[in-house]
């Protein structure tokens, strides 16, 4: 069963390319467009577009748009984080950062328009929808919107700054609400708009709770991935997080802690995903997310 998952998942990762591919090969402007796929072509795992799409029970049709839509999302933040005046990282999944490659001012621009590539594509999905889905659409369309907003992961890299800037040091309740928005807001959003979009009843609530502790979890993994493992394997630096002063789960619970809060998080998402959607695609890839080496 694993190995059919496995196949449907690269069948469905090669599909949002395509689509990805034909979102972006009519830009008019080379330079632009160029920077625009150097980063959304890099090499990405496309976790946050698998989610929706298999959140929405593979709807492959309604949801491969905003599945599109979020990963340019995605894209467009790693461009921003990456930026000096953020967290001035050189490399990106082995490749040197966008803007290594072609500047400050066109790495910004790239992001820029790959964020309003976004909504012009969930825009087009809304237009095209028959009557009977436009509500659901739209609730998935507010949902990642909010979640890559000021009450979201924007919201949640400006704490990181503060926290970083400034001399307090957040504790532990601060450090998981600054990675609620930060890293699992996008992830949340992923799978609740591929609920709406599946129109998969969320009335206990159990779908946004399994998602929160998977962002949360996926986020710690990264915190614990970059003390212990490598460069080559992570396709970025490994221990970047301690040289630019950064408040992680490891430097705040300590590895032990921070792997304990892993594991547990791990199993209860996994589960309530399994009460919901059973031996599924979004079971396989939450698994899948848990277990990775970078």
């Amino acid at each position: 069963m694993c190995i059919e998952f496995e196949k449907q998942t690269t069948a469905f990762a090669e599909l949002i390319d395509l689509y990805l591919h034909q979102y972006t090969e009519n830009i008019n402007q080379p330079v632009l467009r160029e920077a625009m796929e150097y980063s959304l072509f890099a090499g990405g795992k496309r976790i946050r577009p698998l989610l929706l799409i298999s959140a929405s029970g593979d709807n492959l049709a309604a949801s491969l748009p905003f599945a599109c839509a979020i990963e340019c999302i995605h894209t467009y933040s790693l461009i921003h984080d990456d930026l000096p005046c953020m967290d001035n990282d050189d490399f990106r999944r082995g490749k040197p950062s966008s803007h290594k490659k072609f500047g400050e001012a066109v790495a910004l621009l790239a992001g820029d328009a790959l964020l309003n590539l976004a909504y012009e594509i969930m825009g087009q999905a809304l237009c095209k929808a028959r009557q009977a889905d436009v509500v659901n659409l739209k609730n998935a369309m507010l949902a990642i919107a909010s979640a890559a907003g000021a009450e979201g992961m924007v919201g949640g890299q400006t704490d990181d700054i503060m926290f970083t800037e400034g001399d307090k040091v957040p504790d532990e309740s601060e450090i998981v609400s600054m990675y609620a928005r930060k890293t699992g807001a996008l992830i949340v959003a992923s799978i609740v708009a591929g609920a709406y979009i599946g129109k998969i009843p969320m009335r206990d609530g159990k779908i946004e709770r399994a998602a929160k502790m998977l962002g949360e979890a996926f986020q710690i993994k990264d915190d614990i991935l970059d003390v212990t493992s490598t460069t080559e394997t992570l396709g970025k630096p490994v221990g970047s997080d301690a040289k630019n002063n950064k408040n992680t789960f490891v430097s705040i619970l300590g590895i032990e802690a921070a792997q304990k809060r892993f594991e547990t998080l791990s199993f209860e998402s996994t589960l309530l995903i399994r009460e919901t959607y059973g031996q599924s695609s979004l079971l396989h890839l939450a698994e899948k997310m848990m277990n990775r080496n970078h």
